[in-house]
């Protein structure tokens, strides 16, 4: 049985390591590029090491599939495994600004059993356990009910001009953050349409599913986790009943994108 309090103590102390690191606050931060692109900063090998070392600690049978530590296929031989993100939203944490996470989940057989993240520039600590709803902060979350795709909010920077019809909200760089504002009833529709990695995801989608949100890949697909290509294309977390619609709407992009 995993101490839930114990976890949520080590992912909220992963959370104050990178906080007193964050620019935000004005603190200098060794930052650098792991390929064109893709910040990586000192904060989040910190905390990745933390997390590494607490995680076996507290669950010792559990492999370790993150960002930030080279994937060694040992963790495909056990039935659970951690998927963490040190720092989801580099680029939001290096510029100061408090649209990033931690990002842990606990994944069983492929599907995930824990999801806890902790946005502690927001003063936000989300978790969900599979079967068990899902909270921010202690209140209990019930994900968006929208029953049309017209007008559905969506966390973006721009929005396609066919897409012209919804309506852009506030978007942080984690996309942790971004799937969890679907459970939290901050938004309706979630959408990507690359190539991600679970580390990003097992968390905050576990979280949306608890409060009931719908969530697939961008073709409508269960996702699975601990896979040993641990990737999957796009992903789509929304309102219940406008699901099937934005399969729909998104179909013909991502058979194009996919190849």
């Amino acid at each position: 049985m995993i101490d839930f309090a114990r976890l949520h103590r080590i992912v909220a102390a992963a959370g104050q390591m990178a906080l007193a690191r964050w620019p935000g606050h004005g603190h200098a931060l060794e930052v650098w590029d792991k390929q064109p692109g893709d910040p990586v900063s000192a904060a989040d090998l910190a905390v990745d090491a933390f997390l590494k070392r607490e995680l076996a600690a507290l669950l010792p049978a559990a492999g370790w599939l993150s960002e930030e530590t080279i994937d060694h296929p040992e963790r495909l031989e056990r039935g659970l495994c951690w998927l963490v993100d040190p720092i989801d939203g580099t680029r939001d944490f290096v510029a100061g600004r408090p649209g990033w996470a931690i990002s842990v989940a606990l994944v069983s057989e492929g599907r995930p059993l824990i999801g806890v993240l902790d946005a502690p520039a927001r003063g936000e600590f989300w978790a969900a356990t599979a079967g068990q709803g899902a909270s921010r902060n202690g209140a209990v979350l019930r994900a968006s009910q929208r029953t049309v795709l017209a007008g559905a909010r969506v966390p973006a920077d721009a929005l396609a001009r066919r897409d012209s019809d919804l309506t852009l909200v506030d978007k942080p760089n984690s996309i942790a953050l971004r799937i969890a504002m679907v459970a939290a009833d901050e938004a309706d529709l979630l959408a990507t349409l690359r190539w991600g990695y679970e580390w990003d995801i097992a968390a905050a989608t576990l979280i949306a599913r608890e409060a009931g949100a719908a969530i697939s890949d961008a073709f409508g697909a269960p996702l699975g986790y601990n896979k040993r290509d641990p990737r999957a294309f796009g992903l789509l977390v929304t309102a219940p009943a406008i699901h099937a619609a934005a399969v729909e709407r998104m179909a013909e992009r991502a058979a194009r994108l996919a190849v």
